[in-house]
C-alpha cells in the first residue's frame, strides 16, 4: 500500500527543556515505583498496568475486558491511591438512569427563609477515576450519557456545562463470557475507547502467590507515587515527544491495510475481516507509542513501541466476519498476522541519516 511521502522533510528536534528531560527522568523513577506499589496488591498483569499508564497519560478511556474475579476493580481503584485520584465506581444495571451517572437538580427549601430553590446534585461520574463496571449491562441511553463525558470532559445537565475534575478516566469493563440480556457498545461508542485491554487469566505461579497472599491476615498500605497535578503535565508532555516520519507511515500502514476494499490489502483481510480502523487509529498508535517511550525512559518514538500498544488500539477497531468466526479467528490473530507481514523500515531511516539525507528519503516510495 503506497502512501504520500510529505513535501517537508520529517525528522523532529527534541525541543525541551531542562525541566521537562528531568520530569521524563523522574517519571521512569516512577514507574518503577508505581509498580512496586501495585505490586503490594496486585500479582502479576504488569502488561495490563503498563496499558493503563498509557491510556492515562494519552488523556484516553480504556475498555478492560475480562471473566469475573481477575481484580480489575482492585486493580483501577489501587492505582487512583497510588497517583491521589478520587475515584468512584458505577455499577452499570437494566434499570440504571443517565441522571444516576451525571446527577439531577433537586428542589430544597432554605429553612430560615422558607424559599425553594434547584440545587444540583453530582451523580458519581464527577471523579478523576471512573470504573464503569459491565457497561454492556446497561441500555443504550445510559450507555450515551457517557459519551459526552469521555469526549468534551464535561456534563450538561439541566442546561448548564459542568467540567469535570483532571485528570479525567474512564475505564470500563466487560464480560465476555456472558452475553444474555446485554447491550453491545455500537462501534462508535467503542471508538472512543483508545485502548482495549485484555485481562487474562493468572500463570500457575501467579494463581498461587494469589491465593497465599488474599487467604492471610494481612494489610496492604500503598503509598501515593504521583497527584493529579504530575499527571497533567506529563499528559502535556507526551505530546512533544518527537516522531520521526518512518514511524509515522509504519502506524498507517498497520492502520490502512485493515480497510476492505482498499487497494493493495493483504489477502486475509479481504478474507476475514468485515470493518477496519479509522484515522483515529492512526492517531493513538502514535499518541499511546510516544507514552511507553517515556514509560521507558526514552525521549522518541520507534516503530517497536508501535508494534506493542497496536493489540490494544485495534482490536476493538478490526471487525472479523463469518469466515473468521468459523475458522475461529479473533481479532489478535489479524493483528498478529498483520505485524508480522508489515515491513519496518528501521534500518534504512538510520542508515539515510547517518549518509546525511533527511529521514523523509529513508523509505522508497513503492515500499509503504
Amino acid at each position: 500500500m503506497s502512501i504520500p511521502m510529505p513535501n517537508e522533510p520529517g525528522s523532529v528536534d527534541m525541543n525541551l527543556s531542562p525541566a521537562e528531560l528531568d520530569t521524563v527522568t523522574r517519571l521512569r523513577e516512577s514507574y518503577g515505583r508505581l509498580k512496586a506499589e501495585l505490586g503490594q496488591a496486585i500479582v502479576g498483569q504488569q502488561q495490563v498496568i503498563e496499558e493503563l499508564l498509557i491510556v492515562l497519560f494519552c488523556r484516553g478511556h480504556c475498555l478492560l475486558v475480562g471473566v469475573p474475579g481477575l481484580a480489575k476493580t482492585l486493580l483501577v481503584s489501587t492505582l487512583a491511591r497510588t497517583l491521589n485520584l478520587s475515584f468512584n465506581r458505577i455499577q452499570f444495571t437494566p434499570d440504571l438512569m443517565p441522571s444516576d451517572i451525571t446527577g439531577t437538580e433537586v428542589l430544597e427549601e432554605d429553612k430560615t427563609t422558607g424559599r425553594r430553590e434547584l440545587r444540583y446534585v453530582k451523580g458519581p461520574i464527577f471523579a478523576h477515576a471512573i470504573l464503569a463496571d459491565e457497561i454492556n449491562r446497561t441500555p443504550p441511553k445510559t450507555q450515551a450519557a457517557l459519551l459526552e463525558a469521555m469526549q468534551e470532559h464535561q456534563v450538561t445537565a439541566g442546561g448548564v456545562q459542568r467540567p469535570l475534575p483532571e485528570p479525567f478516566l474512564v475505564l470500563a469493563t466487560q464480560n465476555p463470557i456472558e452475553q444474555e440480556g446485554t447491550y453491545p457498545l455500537p462501534e462508535a461508542q467503542l471508538d472512543r475507547f483508545m485502548f482495549n485491554v485484555r485481562v487474562d487469566y493468572p500463570s500457575a505461579v501467579e494463581e498461587f502467590d494469589i491465593v497465599r497472599l488474599t487467604t492471610a491476615a494481612r494489610q496492604v498500605q500503598v503509598r501515593q507515587v504521583l497527584d493529579a497535578a504530575d499527571v497533567l503535565k506529563l499528559q502535556e508532555l507526551v505530546r512533544k515527544v518527537p516522531v520521526a516520519d518512518h514511524v509515522v507511515r509504519y502506524a498507517l500502514r498497520l492502520t490502512r491495510q485493515t480497510r476492505v476494499g482498499q487497494m493493495d490489502i493483504p489477502k486475509f483481510i479481504k478474507d476475514y475481516v468485515a470493518w477496519g480502523a479509522g484515522p483515529r487509529a492512526s492517531q493513538y498508535l502514535v499518541l499511546a507509542g510516544k507514552a511507553r517511550a517515556l514509560l521507558h525512559g526514552r525521549y522518541h518514538v520507534s516503530t517497536e513501541d508501535v508494534r506493542a500498544v497496536s493489540y490494544p488500539v485495534l482490536r476493538h477497531r478490526v471487525l472479523t466476519n463469518f469466515n473468521a468466526e468459523a475458522e475461529g479467528l479473533r481479532s489478535d490473530d489479524i493483528i498478529r498476522m498483520l505485524i508480522d507481514q508489515t515491513p519496518r523500515d528501521d534500518v534504512a531511516s538510520e542508515a539515510a541519516t547517518a549518509s546525511g539525507l533527511p529521514k523523509v528519503f529513508a523509505a522508497a516510495p513503492g515500499a509503504i
